[in-house]
């Protein structure tokens, strides 16, 4: 029987070849971005899932209470990792992981002299204890004892292969570090997977990482992060709780009022922008709402037109019904009938929409700069037969009730009418539905890009233009030769500037300490961004002054400028009146006068709000080099700029990046994602005009007759054109009335993400709406003129 269902859905579909291919186009379309965003939000929600008892892993972290409310950190201090163990010795494991990322190793021979150097980003301080609760393989060596002592270092497999050729040469050979510490290799890693948060190349005992802070219990690290595991039966909540106790018991009472730990699910780490990871990219649950509605939009948009231009049939196909009933056929066995057509127009649409995935597959990887592999296991599986169940019930089964439902008396005598089918008003309803959804994903992509076009083109304060960033050897011995360095740049006729600072002037990463003003005895109820940089910097970055003047020339902090949001905080009324008072750090340490106020500029992403910031110069402290060039030969310049520093630094690796593509870097996850919006809006854009196009095929083939007549009474093309696209115009401009306050409810909440944001003007809305129409306009004009430029005669001799 089911054989006899399908031979016979096979013949129509056969039959109506047109209708066919759009149903199946529209839907293969769909149902891939659908599988495609399934793969993207699987991929994201697998991170770190492979880890045994990951429900009990947890890190702790730092909240501090400020004026603006509860900000949170990830890295906590050196003493914290050291007493959980003593103070919880029920703990099942505790280990701490410090990044030193961007560091410098030097490969050695077998008689000890340098081979090659390499920098790398993998690179990490690890307490042993890490690979107890961490699930992290080695191929080589053993994980409880490979970093126990001083100056060992594991590779992983991909680093020793680079190293050394093949990793089983590896185990045993030395390495120097860029502090001059020679190591021992004394373990292999096998390769991290690509869905972790712990980006493992290289890691080197946590004994070998020196530090002067392990009775300080104010200074935290973003770079330091804690991991424990709870022992079972032990509750996270409780332990959370108990950690407000722990900080009251060691924080100096001062700082304890306004600083204490938290701990988080390591499920979490991937998703909360609040702490961030060491990938330094989160992927918020927010956004996998997102993307799984735009998935779900797109299949029902497909359904839509599967259901339209079925009802839409109706008319061609009451006759057989009629003769089916009246053979015999029950109300049951022609829905069977029906929706077997559904099953074979969605199995082929599943089918083809799968081999649409996988060849797209690769420029999403590219796109996003992620790992996604298509395999077909369980889950796919599982998926796929979702899909194809719904999309088959979805848009198979309402025209299988109205199909089925005919009287058979009234449709032989041809008595039906489309009209009668109920199914205008259905399909002009599922038409506005449609576009709803699509001019809807137009708006939100608007915004988006506009959002992202804002950051890119709005001013930082500074001049970002042509300036490259060189990072510098930090040991003693190099910076004796940053002066000599800095005088032979400034001969070369393309070099303008060149200052040294600890970080650039926009960076994500930073110095923050809170401090005491005008020799108040009472501690600042907020931090400042500390910006440790030479007297050259206010040239280099064209930064200008409200106030007073620049510092002078200085190896050591003598004097202090601040920022206008910094003069704003401190509740002083003008730049000019905090001119010569004092500010001191780290109980006296540091203090200085200040004698000057930058105007404000961007020290961080847009997305943020502007920080208050202090600048100094601290030799001691200065990490990178900023380079400011005339843009005519930057080519043939940066080739000379990394000559002088091979004769300078002859063991560093040379390396930079322009500032203004570290600052795009902040927007990269931003724009990636405008991308993906406006792949989506065309779709869903794609899809519509699909269903508009088979509508209007069909409306052409039923109404000949009326084209034909009215042709003959005068009717001009223009005229028959209007007669189409007026009804389809109304419904698009109802859509749009629908969709636009939906849009900007959603986009308006999500553009709070932003401090320093685009308005919604009038502009998208008129762009979406001109767009929206005009594509209308042209799916429909196309058809509608090829119906209206047929010969009348035969038409109506055909009838």
């Amino acid at each position: 029987m089911f054989r006899n269902y399908l031979k016979t859905a096979f013949r129509s579909l056969q039959r109506n070849k047109s209708y066919t291919f759009i149903n199946v186009a529209g839907l293969a379309v769909g149902i891939a971005a659908c599988l495609l965003i399934f793969q993207v939000i699987q991929y994201e929600n697998s991170f770190d899932n492979f880890h045994p008892d990951k429900d009990r892993i947890f890190r702790v972290s730092v909240h501090f209470n400020t004026p603006d409310g509860i900000s949170y950190a990830r890295g906590i201090c050196f003493a914290a990792g050291k007493q959980l163990p003593i103070d919880y010795p029920r703990l099942e494991q505790v280990a701490s992981i410090f990044s030193a990322q961007g560091n410098q190793l030097t490969v050695l021979d077998e008689t000890s002299h340098p081979q090659n150097k390499y920098k790398e980003n993998g690179l990490f301080y690890i307490e042993p204890q890490f690979f107890d609760i961490f699930h992290f393989p080695f191929i080589a060596g053993n994980p409880k004892t490979a970093l126990s002592a001083p100056n060992s270092i594991v590779l992983s497999q991909e680093i020793a292969e680079k190293y050394f050729g093949d990793w089983r040469k590896a185990i045993g050979r030395m390495i120097k570090y860029q502090d001059g510490k020679i190591c021992k290799v004394t373990g292999i890693l096998k390769n991290p997977p690509v869905n972790t948060d712990f980006p493992l190349k290289v890691a080197m005992s946590f004994k070998s990482l020196e530090n002067d802070t392990s009775h300080d219990w104010v200074s935290t690290f973003g770079d330091l992060n804690t991991y424990v595991k709870l022992p079972p039966g032990m509750s996270a909540e409780k332990f959370d709780a108990s950690l407000e106790n722990f900080g009251k018991k060691h924080i100096p009472p001062d700082y304890a009022k306004k600083q204490g730990f938290n701990l988080q699910p390591l499920s979490t780490i991937h998703f909360d922008k609040r702490f961030g990871n060491y990938n330094r990219a989160t992927f918020s649950k927010e956004l996998i709402t997102a993307l799984s509605l735009i998935g779900i939009f797109l299949v029902v948009i497909a359904c839509i037109n599967f259901v339209n231009l079925a009802t839409a049939q109706a008319v061609d196909r009451a006759k057989e019904v009629g003769v089916r009933k009246v053979l015999g056929s029950r109300k049951r066995q022609l829905m069977i009938q029906f929706l077997s057509e559904s099953l074979i127009v969605t199995v082929t649409a599943v089918t083809i929409a799968f081999g649409i995935a996988c060849l797209i597959l690769p420029l999403l990887n590219q796109l996003l700069e992620t790992k996604i592999t298509m395999h077909i296991n369980i889950t796919m599986l599982v998926f796929l037969m979702v899909v194809t169940i719904l999309v088959t019930l979805l848009s198979g089964l309402y025209p299988a009730m109205v199909l089925s439902g005919f009287n058979p008396i009234t449709a032989l005598k041809s008595r039906f009418s489309n009209r009668g089918s109920g199914g205008i008003s259905l399909r002009r309803g599922l038409v506005v539905v449609q576009f709803i959804l699509a001019e809807a994903l137009i708006i939100c992509t608007l915004i988006v890009v506009s959002q992202m076009n804002y950051f890119k083109t709005a001013q930082m304060g500074f001049d970002k233009e042509a300036i490259v960033m060189i990072p510098i050897p930090s040991d003693s011995v190099s910076q004796t030769k940053m002066t000599a360095l800095k005088t032979e740049l400034l001969q070369m006729p393309d070099i303008k500037n060149v200052s040294f600072s600890t970080f650039s002037i926009s960076d994500n990463s930073h110095w923050g300490s809170d401090f005491n003003f005008d020799n108040s005895p009472k501690i600042s109820s907020f931090n400042a961004d500390l910006k440790w940089a030479d007297a050259d910097v206010f040239k280099t970055f064209g930064l200008q002054m409200a106030a007073g003047r620049p510092y002078r020339p200085s190896d050591t902090i003598r004097e202090f400028v601040v920022n206008e949001t910094m003069v704003a905080k401190l509740g002083v009324h003008s730049p000019d009146q905090i001119i010569g008072k004092m500010l001191s750090f780290w109980d006296g340490q540091l203090k200085g006068e200040i004698i000057g106020v930058v105007k404000d500029f961007h020290s961080n992403s847009l997305a943020k709000p502007l920080t208050p910031v202090v600048m100094s110069t601290w030799k001691r402290a200065y990490e990178l080099m900023a380079v400011k060039l005339s843009s005519r030969q930057a080519i043939h310049t940066l080739a000379g700029i990394e000559k002088l520093w091979n004769t300078t630094y002859p063991e560093s690796v040379f390396e930079y990046q322009f500032l203004d593509e570290k600052i795009a870097d902040f927007y990269k996850q931003g724009n990636q994602l405008s991308q993906l919006y406006k792949i989506f809006a065309g779709i869903a854009i794609f899809i519509s005009c699909l269903g508009l196009y088979g509508l209007v095929s069909f409306m052409a083939t039923q109404r000949t007759k009326e084209i034909g007549i009215r042709k003959i009474l005068g009717a001009s093309v223009g005229n028959i054109i209007y007669l189409f696209s007026r009804e389809f115009t109304i419904l698009v401009c109802i859509s749009f009335l629908i969709a636009a306050p939906l849009a900007y409810y959603f986009m308006h909440g999500w553009l709070e993400n932003f401090t320093f944001r685009i308005s919604i003007g009038a502009g998208i809305f008129i762009i979406t709406i001109l767009a929206s129409v005009s594509i209308a306009w042209i799916t429909v004009g196309y058809r509608a003129f090829r119906a209206a430029m047929a010969n009348p005669v035969t038409s109506l001799r055909s009838e």
